[in-house]
């Protein structure tokens, strides 16, 4: 590919101006998701880059905008500044082009699907309406995903109504752009006004609209990093605002971004934002919970996390390899085939992906497995074969685990079982239990290493340092083996870091490592275990409610403060 050439896509292009919503990515809207998947060129503001860039397929060619701190041009520009980002396993570059507006319209030309995403609502969006007037001036076919606007979903997200049943008015303002005379008419009007401001400009407006007439005991509520678990919100008045910030210690991003959110009002701010904050007093609100899985197997956990507020972070302590002699799990496989099984039980996402690659080998599929009967251990498990065309005959009812199968698993009958065995491929340090159980029930198994687990490699210096410094605010650990491998390739957690073990083995381990254990799962399944957590998270927000004191996550320690033992 030329240093100034771009994928080529279908003969006629066309470009989708796509609003990216203020933040949350669970704000998109189906039709976004659907033109981001057919992209081949994605123009995207840095700010929302990670919020669009997960539904692009692979190869699209990316490119963002660079802006300042507040949204507008970097100094010296008089548009955004345009980057590639490689995303791509060969370099991509950029036509000989000014701007975003001529780089959409050269690649529709040239027959690209093109994707212009901007934060918030592309109607409310200066550079997004130029580029749009742009396309229709050279005809150029263009069409607009809606969006979430930011002076809409921020205060929604922070729990301050707009409205009410008497239906004042609300008014929209921008404080970088605003004119003497807006700030008169909204100054004079009794409505709501949404202002959106920069951190170190938010006190200024409130000035400017006790100037123009507002009361300065008017109820006023300041929102930073809306919609992301960022946010944070401050509740004072007109006249108060300037201190409330100051004492809170309130920074602007190093990095700029969004604006901050600000609603000035005597019905809509702070009077009612105690009873309607639902996103910054969800039970993990903002903490960051380390996972030791893999992003496979963490996947369902993360998504429990991210409901609960908190931002999961994966790091493996286990790595997966093949066992050191093949032959055992080779004649396993062809037992399948030649009808030497009754039942195959899988244990692990890993077993699955252990036979599927056997299968592959021998040139196999998912047919070998007619006749067969199929145990998966749990829904993950499950899934894994589903996705290899095998529907599982038996997932446990109840617990998800070794003892939930044998729960669930029939006895030997030999006048209904023609072949009394199972296959059981799973992992070189697998324990007894299911083994031991089988044959219980009467049955005899071929307990076959699949695959062997051997420590990770160590995570990144950042994410060892943010383990050992206090960094998270909370690590689950899911078995003993990923504390012995996470305090082995990262170190230990710190003390500040609330720690919870999936049962009393795991937190045995836990303590022997040094590890005060404040949360355990009242029994062992890994979204019982996040439960848990977020019941801490609860109980903690209530404690410090009741004393009075601000709310701060785990990691937001006094210097020199100890974490006391839970209760």
């Amino acid at each position: 590919m030329s240093p100034t050439s771009l994928p080529t896509g279908p003969a006629h292009g066309h470009v989708t101006f796509l609003g990216a919503g203020p933040g949350d990515p669970g704000l998109l809207t189906l039709r976004a998701v659907e033109a981001l998947a057919a992209a081949d060129v994605l123009v995207v503001e840095h700010e929302v880059l990670d919020v669009v860039r997960s539904h692009t397929r692979q190869g699209v060619t990316v490119v963002h905008t660079d802006t300042g701190p507040s949204g507008d041009p970097l100094p010296g520009t008089g548009t955004p500044q345009l980057t590639v980002v490689d995303g791509t396993s060969a370099p991509v570059g950029l036509p000989a082009v000014r701007d975003a507006a001529h780089l959409v319209m050269e690649a529709a030309r040239g027959g690209r699907r093109v994707v212009r995403a901007v934060s918030g609502d592309p109607g409310l969006d200066t550079y997004a309406a130029e580029e749009m007037l742009a396309c229709a001036a050279a005809g150029v076919p263009f069409e607009v995903v809606p969006g979430v606007a930011a002076a809409v979903g921020v205060p929604a997200y922070a729990g301050v109504p707009l409205r009410d049943a008497q239906g004042a008015d609300v008014r929209f303002v921008d404080a970088r752009t605003a004119s003497d005379r807006c700030w008169t008419e909204v100054g004079v009007s009794d409505g709501t006004v949404v202002v959106s401001a920069s951190l170190d400009s938010v006190a200024a407006a409130a000035g400017e609209l006790v100037a123009a007439g507002r009361k300065p005991d008017t109820p006023m509520s300041v929102t930073v990093a809306g919609t992301t678990t960022r946010q944070r919100t401050w509740s004072a008045t007109l006249g108060t605002i300037a201190q409330t910030l100051k004492q809170a210690k309130a920074l602007p991003s190093p990095e700029g971004g969004r604006p901050v959110i600000a609603v000035v009002g005597e019905r809509s701010a702070a009077a009612l934002r105690d009873q309607l904050s639902w996103f910054e007093s969800k039970p993990l609100f903002g903490w960051k919970v380390l996972v030791p899985r893999t992003k496979e197997q963490a996947a369902s956990l993360s998504d429990q996390l991210r409901s609960y507020g908190a931002v999961p972070h994966e790091v493996p302590t286990i790595a997966v390899e093949p066992p050191r002699t093949p032959q055992q799990m080779e004649r396993a496989v062809k037992g399948l085939v030649t009808g030497r099984y009754e039942w195959i039980a899988f244990t692990s996402v890993n077993a699955v992906k252990a036979v599927r690659e056997k299968f592959e080998e021998y040139g196999l599929d998912a047919r070998a497995f007619a006749g067969i009967k199929v145990a998966a251990v749990g829904e993950s498990t499950a899934k894994a074969l589903v996705a290899f065309g095998v529907k599982p005959d038996l997932v446990p009812s109840g617990e998800q685990s070794a003892a939930g199968l044998l729960e669930d698993w029939p006895p030997y009958d030999p006048v209904f079982d023609p072949i009394d065995r199972v296959f059981l491929p799973r992992a070189d340090i697998a324990t007894e239990t299911l083994v031991a159980g089988l044959i219980e029930l009467g049955w005899e198994v071929d307990d076959v290493t699949a695959y062997r687990t051997v420590r990770a490699s160590p995570p990144p210096a950042d994410t060892r340092e943010a383990i050992k410094g206090g960094g998270f605010d909370a690590v689950l650990f899911t078995s003993s083996s990923t504390v012995r491998n996470l305090v082995g390739i990262a170190g230990k957690p710190h003390n500040v870091t609330v720690i919870a073990c999936i049962g009393p083995a795991t937190a045995k381990t836990a303590e022997e490592h040094g590890l005060r254990v404040d949360v355990m799962a009242p029994e062992p399944s890994v979204h019982k275990l996040a439960e848990a957590l977020a019941d801490f998270g609860l109980r903690r927000r209530a404690a410090a409610a009741e004393a009075g004191d601000p709310v701060t996550r785990p990691s937001e320690r006094r210097p020199g403060a100890r974490r006391r033992r839970s209760t």
